[in-house]
């Protein structure tokens, strides 16, 4: 396969793995062609390539760098912004599972917490507070275990011998 049909065929492929996340598949498509961009690219460079509009690139650009996947730069004489996006993959999936975690896990974790006032006192309550504590538990486990990949200072992988 030539290289460009390769970046092509995962530009799309992460795009609609992006989608698959609930992520906008523009989105990811932005994302996997700065990942495979040898240079820092500009909206307009982004457009053309995509063949997105303005609008939709600036949306997403501005997106990405609100989850900290990119970062605006700028060239010295020139007033146009420029974008970067960060390779290094342990902070890359540590911020996507961090922003996963915010969109689809703490407000499972808060109407727990909200629903966790019913107080067992008959037999469809005692059911219903049961299932809340199952869950409880499940999610104040899985919270631990985000908050620790998340929060590592070390590379993720390091210890198993992944490179």
């Amino acid at each position: 396969m030539e290289l460009k049909s390769a970046k092509e065929k995962f530009i799309q492929d992460w795009g609609v793995l992006c989608s698959n996340w609930g992520v906008n598949k523009t989105m990811g498509h932005i994302h996997a062609l700065m990942l495979v961009s040898s240079k820092i690219l500009c909206a307009d460079e982004i457009m053309e390539q995509l063949q997105i509009s303005r609008g939709n690139a600036n949306m997403n650009l501005r997106a990405l760098v609100e989850w900290r996947l990119i970062e605006k730069r700028h060239r010295p004489g020139d007033r146009k912004d420029y974008y970067e996006a960060q390779k290094d993959f342990d902070q890359v999936f540590k911020i996507i599972i961090e922003n996963r975690k915010k969109k689809e896990f703490d407000p499972l974790r808060k109407l727990v917490d909200e629903l966790s006032e019913v107080k067992p006192q008959c037999s469809d309550s005692n059911e219903f507070c049961s299932v809340l504590n199952k869950i409880g538990v499940y999610t104040d486990m899985v919270d631990r275990a985000l908050n620790v990949i998340t929060t590592s200072k070390t590379e993720l992988f390091s210890n198993i011998g992944v490179k």
